[in-house]
This record gives structure tokens, sequence and C-alpha cells, in this order.
């Protein structure tokens, strides 16, 4: 089945948090919203098929993960990624970002310290103070258009009171797709300082370039006993607004921890929707996803050209997801005016590069998860507002 991803999609009334907040937030609902993390794409029919199945049914009681739902994940995770899981390892969460909540209640204590590597998605540094715990920055070091950890910072801010790192991989908002030897480096260090990895791989499928993902607890036996897994099938097949994700924990005592942190915080049950979803996105949407991944690299070698004409404007190379890094700081603008030039002048709105932390002041993320058309009107908008203020 060939699928349609130059389809436009009116969301602006569907309760969409991307499209929605347009004319609450600036008044303007002409505005293109290229920010939020999620596709202006239709889901796979076969998960809008397992939905609307369910629907049907006239009750919608408290679910249950059944077999067929774990079998999903495993079968998954051996095809692509040659992993071997069962079904005690696999934990539930309504979301990544809640799990990153639940693992730091779960693992640390109020007085302990976690390293958060920026510039890195928001939510995980909110995280670590929203809890109470210490915050410990280690900036990626960028040199020639290409972010990489600074293990000297490492080893200078851990110290006995340092507990776990949040590990992002692929990385959000830079587009990296860790090697081999990084992450047997980052895993040994973490063994050494005895530090926890809980590792964010939310768009693990959305590989665009020649590299491939590697899991973090696959990289050495000895990962598993120190590594926390978040997944999901939201961002690979566009379902997050059924907030659920699948945690991964080998060590059993880990595990219990995790259960127990869990239950007494009372987030147990799943959406009754995202059970069938996960399901038949995994079973039967291999297809599609290649599909997307296709269109998406097209979308970015467009992006990527078009982006020549504005050349104070540097996109970064990207290896997965579908967040453009922009790096905007030839424009000489602060922060603030730079926020302005994207939403005033060109009628775009961005994430701010700044909202992920040290080392993302001056840089924009763009989401070109969207049709050609949208994405080419984006482009033209930019460019005229680009020539009347710069050029």
């Amino acid at each position: 089945m060939k699928y349609n991803f130059d389809k436009v999609i009116d969301r602006k009334k569907s309760g969409s948090l991307k499209w929605g907040i347009l004319k609450k937030a600036y008044d303007d609902d002409s505005i293109i919203p290229l920010w939020v993390a999620d596709m202006d794409f239709e889901v796979p029919k076969k998960v809008q098929n397992a939905l609307i199945k369910r629907a049907k049914h006239p009750i919608y009681g408290y679910p249950y993960r059944t077999e067929e739902f774990y079998q999903s994940l495993i079968n998954w995770f051996r095809k692509k990624y040659q992993l071997t899981l069962d079904k005690t390892n696999i934990f539930y969460a309504p979301g990544v970002v809640p799990a990153i909540y639940i693992s730091i209640l779960a693992f640390t204590k109020p007085e302990d310290k976690i390293i958060v590597q920026t510039p890195v998605y928001y939510p995980f540094f909110q995280s670590v103070e929203n809890t109470g715990r210490t915050l410990l920055i280690n900036k990626l070091k960028l040199e020639d258009q290409k972010y990489t950890f600074d293990f000297e910072n490492l080893y200078e801010i851990a110290d006995k009171n340092t507990k776990a790192l949040l590990f992002c991989s692929p990385h959000n908002p830079i587009g990296r797709v860790w090697d081999s030897e990084e992450l047997k480096k980052l895993i040994h260090f973490c063994i050494e300082k005895n530090i926890l990895i809980i590792s964010d791989e939310i768009h693990a499928d959305l590989i665009l370039g020649n590299k491939v993902h590697i899991p973090t607890l696959g990289v050495y036996p000895e990962a598993k006993d120190i590594v926390i897994t978040l997944t999901a099938p939201n961002k690979t097949f566009n379902i997050a607004g059924l907030t659920s994700a699948n945690v991964i924990i080998f060590n059993e005592e880990l595990g219990k921890k995790y259960q127990k942190t869990l239950d007494g915080l009372g987030l147990g049950v799943s959406n009754v929707f995202s059970i069938p979803a996960q399901i038949a996105a995994y079973n039967e949407g291999e297809e599609w996803l290649k599909q997307l991944i296709s269109y998406l690299r097209e979308n970015y070698l467009y992006l990527k050209k078009r982006l020549e004409r504005t050349p104070k404007i540097k996109l970064f190379p990207i290896e997965a997801t579908y967040l453009a890094w922009l790096d905007c700081r030839d424009l000489n603008l602060s922060d603030e005016q730079l926020s302005s030039f994207f939403i005033k002048d060109a009628k775009l709105l961005l994430n701010e590069g700044r909202q992920f932390g040290s080392g993302g002041e001056g840089f924009m993320r763009l989401n070109f998860a969207t049709s050609r058309k949208i994405l080419k009107e984006a482009m033209d908008r930019l460019e005229i507002a680009y020539k009347k203020r710069f050029e």
C-alpha cells in the first residue's frame, strides 16, 4: 500500500496542542507551527482500524496489558535491535516524561545528584529540579557542527552523591545517533562511578542517516544492570496523545523499585486505547514506517536546499528524528529577538534553542514532519522575512 504523506490535514479544530494553541497564545492562527514533536501525518490504517474497533465496544473500563501487547514489543526489539526481551523486563509508564519522573523517584533520593547533558529535551532538567534533586550540567562539546560527550567534565562533576545520568539516544534536539565507541566509553564511566543511566530512546526508530541505533543496554552485558530504557511507539507512529510508554529494566531489584514507585503513585493502569494501538503499530506498521522514513529524508533534503538561500541560518547534520537543529547565531540576535523574528516576521512557531538548556542559545528547533506543501510555505515565509531583515 502506498501512503500519502503529502496529504494536508486540518488539525486546528481537532484539539491539537501543536495547532490549536496559535490563536490563544499569539492571537494569530495564520502562524505555521513547526514546534512540538508530533507529525502532521495520518497514523497507519491498521492503527486507525484497531482504535475504531475498540471504540465500537461500548464500555471503556479499566484495561489490562495482554500477552499480545507484550509480545508486540518483544518481537519489535528482536527484529529491529537484535535484543531479546522477556515480559518480566517490561514495565508501564503513562508516557516517557512521566517515566523519567517515576525513575528519579524510584532510584534516587532528594540528596542525590543527577547529570543532564545539554542542550537536551527540556523535561530532563525540569524533572531533576521538580523532584528536588541536584542538577549537574554536563554540556556537550560542539566542534565542526558535531556534538560529542565531554568526558573530562563528566569526571570533574561526578562525586559519590551522583546517582543517575539522564541520557537521550538518539538525541533530541541535536539529532545525533551515538556510535558504539561513544556508548562504550559512557557505560564504562557510569559503571566505574556507580551511576544509573536513565535512557530516553523514544526516537530510536526514526533513523534518517546511514548509522544504526544501538540500544544503550545492549552495548555491554554489564550495561543491563545499570540502564533503564524508556521507549514507546508514540513518536514512531504518531500516537503520542495515547500517553503510554514501555520501561525496560533487566535488573530485578531495580524492576521491583520501579514497580513499587509506579503503584505508589497510582499510575499503573494503561489508557484503554493505547494497548490495541501498540499491538497494531508494532505488528502491522512496519511498511508505513518505511515509507515515512523515506518521506522524512526527502523533507530534510528539501529543508537543507532551501536553507542555502538563508546562509546565516545553518542546518546541523541530522542522523535521526524529524527535528532540525538550526544554528542562528550568525544573525546576531538575542534569544528574544530571534524568537520574535520567527514568530512576527516569518509567521513560524519553532522551539527556542534556549529551552534546551546551556548550549542552546542562538539555536532554534524546527519540526519538519509535515507535508511538503506546508514545509514549502514555511520556507517561503522564512526566505522572505530573512531577505527583508538581513539583506
